[in-house]
């Protein structure tokens, strides 16, 4: 019964000065806001995160040709065909192998129709090496490599950007002044984890891209399937320590590829957010800083202007502690209200940012959790000072 007496003439007391209370409670709402749209910001990076990770394989090994730190490299001539062979003959609990060619922003006409896109010059493992199988038509095969045929697979976005809504199989169409015929559709793939189209491309047989396409040697990468995502490591570092002995590679030289796993690329895609996330959270920290220093010298301050009403209940048998608890009490009151109100705020920035923004968010009860225990942190830490000024005024001095 004590208690809920002293919530009630808390909420009394800070009802009778809305201004002062709506002053106390903002840095706890700016704060709680602020921490609540970072909350669901992470989450929804953590999702798109592991999204993207699915998109390039739990079990997957991407060897690109061309070193440093930027992902994707450079193009560069440092990859070959001898260079698979090493790796195939060497790394155990491989499942699928694809070395690939790749061309950038290639022209494709179909009549007057025209688009860019990638080519990209591949094996038949290719489709197992990433799990990405034909929608309509057939896949590269065998026959197309020893052939050095004409054909070409290609992906959603641009078979829809030649062909719209026709079945382009069995279909003509023109890269860069060659003539394919078109022989299969690929299921859509989304986004890669750089956030590019992997549907707007083109397959064709590696051979063909070496001889009658690209006229070169040299691979773009390579890509490789395990049948244990545990070996991810091992493998990585095994293909980095054969790659170096071929390429003649010794210490402090840099490597002339670059080896990529799933955990390689949530890392890169994480460290895009990280700062941000980072900055953001800072603010909320800071904002509850100064709302907690503004709640106490307002407390304070009201202190001093209850004097009267302090020494009155002291007189009529209020203990010091009851005194310590009612403004205790207020403190955590005007906390918890500021709590409520940010996580609306927040939930409702969230929600217009996750309608109309391209941001990844996901909105969770976590940041509400953490909202309750930062705002009762607050009101305890910046509550005790005016708390315990209060109780410790004197009946007859604060009647005078």
């Amino acid at each position: 019964m004590k208690l809920i007496r002293l919530v009630k003439q808390g909420l009394q007391a800070l009802g009778s000065h809305k201004l002062r209370t709506f002053f106390m409670m903002v840095g706890t709402l700016i704060g709680i806001a602020a921490l609540t749209v970072i909350m669901a910001m992470g989450a929804g990076t953590e999702r798109a995160v592991m999204k993207r990770v699915s998109v390039f394989g739990f079990r997957a090994i991407m060897v690109m040709a061309g070193g440093g730190k930027t992902f994707p490299p450079s193009p560069a001539d440092t990859l070959r065909l001898d260079d698979v062979d090493a790796i195939r003959s060497q790394v155990p609990g491989i499942e699928a192998m694809s070395p690939t060619m790749q061309a950038r922003n290639a022209t494709f006409k179909v009549g007057a129709t025209q688009s860019q896109a990638g080519v990209f010059g591949v094996e038949p493992d290719w489709h197992l090496a990433w799990d990405w199988d034909v929608q309509r038509g057939d896949p590269i095969s065998g026959e197309d490599v020893a052939a050095l045929a004409r054909v070409c697979v290609l992906g959603q976005t641009l078979s829809h950007a030649l062909f719209g809504d026709a079945d382009p199989v069995g279909q003509f169409v023109q890269i860069k002044n060659v003539r394919f015929q078109v022989k299969g559709v690929l299921e859509p793939k989304g986004t890669s984890p750089m956030g590019t189209d992997m549907d707007n491309r083109a397959l064709i047989p590696l051979t063909t891209a070496m001889r009658r396409f690209l006229n070169q040697e040299h691979l773009s990468l390579i890509r490789l399937k395990l049948k244990d995502d545990r070996q991810l490591e091992v493998a990585g570092e095994k293909i980095r320590a054969i790659l170096r002995e071929r390429h003649h590679i010794t210490p402090p030289e840099e490597d002339d590829f670059q080896v990529r796993t799933a955990a390689d690329v949530a890392k890169t895609v994480r460290g895009i957010s990280g700062t941000l996330s980072t900055l953001l959270s800072v603010l909320a920290g800071l904002s509850l800083l100064v709302g907690g220093i503004v709640l106490m010298n307002i407390l304070l301050i009201s202190v001093s202007e209850r004097t009267k009403e302090i020494g009155l209940r002291r007189a009529l048998g209020a203990t010091q502690r009851d005194i310590f608890h009612q403004f205790l009490a207020e403190s955590l009151a005007v906390t918890l209200l500021g709590m409520l109100l940010g996580s609306g705020l927040g939930w409702a920035i969230a929600a217009v940012l996750a309608a109309f923004t391209p941001a990844a968010v996901a909105l969770s009860w976590t940041p509400l959790a953490l909202g309750v225990t930062a705002a009762l942190l607050t009101g305890l830490f910046f509550g005790v000072q005016p708390a315990r000024r209060a109780a410790r005024l004197r009946p007859v001095e604060a009647l005078r």
